[in-house]
């Protein structure tokens, strides 16, 4: 050829990934970042690290700041067949997040804005970036609080927590995360924005497409605003500790307190060895007080005499029964949510399980038996006032030991839990989801028919699998 015919050299994407990039770069207000070490945060979220183990880049990732940059995304990233992972704040405990160097990351942090507090309606609407806490803070003004708090709560977002149907503690008295969802703003698959649900409390129009939405893990669209259920701040508050002589007296006495007239806000159950996990990490004297607490919060009126019935319920059981102070209180709150502690000497496996709430004893009762089985320690919290628990299941690595290379009968021990509360007809997750962690576990609960019935609903929205695709099914 000669040099006037030659086509000039010209770099061209050499990736599906690199043209959504390439085409994104041409809408500056869309903040985009090639793979590289800086986006290696972006790879997991907080149950998947591992994944970052030996990885030298993270994916490619786009940080729209409104609604309609997320649907120019979207409908990019369709065009050139790339799939895309929905991130909140990276916080969840199933792999939900986990990314691929072949997709494209879409992070909602900074779809962060409180859009309005209508205090006479009692709702909120915000974007998915608002942390729990956040939205907490500015409501608080008007008397009013968001119900649900994962322990992640400062730190997690509603979007993150409408993906998973986050409970947290409150969820006794105030449900998990669905109860307090009214309406959603979502993207779907090929861009377009449709919105679901009612402002109003009461609304049967349609299929309840927000109760699909909810707990769905980012499979079939991307929430991009949500209308969410506020409630007023109760006139009182009270932390009240029953402490018991061993795991199963504390485990059994939950069926007091279900038979009292009292209706706690938060009922948290600490056995024995998350007693001692816990002194250990944070030089407390918990064990020394019993070796099992009820870990309970009370609020509303007639606090006290809530506190009196409560505590007859519980003495006549062995609890030694406690109205904490405020300052206590609080320590006792943040030892719950964050006073667990692992080292780099033991290998760990994590989760949750959830039980019908009469059931929870023998989960305990059980537990003994799966660590000399599988010669393992087990521990475990338990939001009892739902039946939904967190057990570690933990093995000191020996000396000369791979730390990376856990031995299999840690997630035996793990999957044996799970099979157990199926067994007692509970399920494989109450509030962490099932991403990429529990997809073989959720298929030892979900029959042939109702598996394929929601990969049916997750044709139906996205046929040509772009979200989050590997994940929840």
């Amino acid at each position: 050829m000669s040099a006037t015919t030659a086509p000039l050299a010209e770099a061209r994407p050499t990736t599906a990934v690199q043209a959504v990039l390439a085409d994104l770069e041409r809408f500056p207000e869309i903040e985009v970042r090639h793979p590289s070490e800086h986006t290696l945060d972006y790879l997991h979220d907080a149950a998947t690290r591992g994944a970052r183990a030996g990885a030298t880049a993270g994916p490619a990732v786009a940080l729209p700041s409104t609604a309609e940059q997320v649907q120019r995304i979207v409908r990019i990233a369709a065009a050139h067949g790339v799939a895309i992972v929905p991130r909140g704040a990276g916080t969840g405990l199933s792999g939900g997040a986990l990314a691929t160097g072949g997709q494209l990351v879409v992070s909602t942090e900074r779809l962060d804005r409180i859009m309005e507090v209508s205090p006479l309606d009692e709702v909120a609407v915000v974007e998915p970036g608002v942390l729990n806490a956040a939205l907490n803070a500015h409501v608080a003004q008007w008397g009013l609080f968001y119900a649900p708090d994962p322990a992640s709560y400062e730190i997690s977002t509603i979007g993150g927590n409408i993906a998973t149907n986050a409970g947290g503690l409150r969820c006794a008295k105030y449900g998990v995360t669905r109860e307090s969802i009214l309406a959603l703003d979502v993207v779907l698959p090929d861009g377009e924005l449709i919105s679901i649900g009612h402002r109003s409390i009461k609304g049967v129009t349609g299929l309840d497409l927000v109760s699909l939405f909810v707990g769905s893990e980012g499979i079939l669209g991307i929430v991009v605003r949500a209308t969410v259920r506020l409630r007023p701040i109760p006139v009182a508050r009270r932390t009240v500790t029953a402490f018991f002589d061993s795991t199963e007296a504390g485990a059994s006495a939950l069926a007091a307190i279900t038979r009292s007239p009292v209706r706690p806000a938060v009922i948290e159950f600490l056995d024995e060895r998350t007693l001692v996990n816990i002194d250990l990490h944070r030089t407390t004297a918990l064990r020394a007080r019993g070796a099992s607490l009820l870990l309970i919060e009370l609020d509303g009126y007639g606090i006290d005499e809530q506190f009196a019935d409560l505590r007859d319920a519980l003495e006549a059981v062995g609890g030694t029964v406690t109205a904490e102070g405020a300052d206590d209180g609080d320590e006792l709150w943040a030892l719950r949510r964050g006073g667990r502690g692992l080292d780099d000497k033991t290998w760990f496996a994590g989760g949750d399980i959830a039980v019908p709430k009469s059931r929870i004893p023998e989960i305990y009762a059980a537990l003994p038996g799966l660590e000399a089985r599988f010669g393992v320690e087990i521990g475990s919290v338990a939001h009892a006032g739902d039946g939904n628990l967190h057990p570690i299941v933990t093995k000191p690595i020996p000396p000369g030991a791979d730390p990376a290379s856990p031995p299999a009968e840690l997630h035996e021990a793990a999957d044996e839990l799970v099979r157990l509360a199926l067994a007692l007809g509970g399920t494989v997750s109450g509030e962490h989801g099932i991403g990429t962690v529990k997809r073989e576990l959720a298929a030892l609960e979900l029959s042939p028919r109702s598996r394929d019935a929601q990969l049916a609903v997750k044709a139906a929205f996205d046929p040509f699998e772009l979200l989050n695709p590997g994940k929840a099914l």
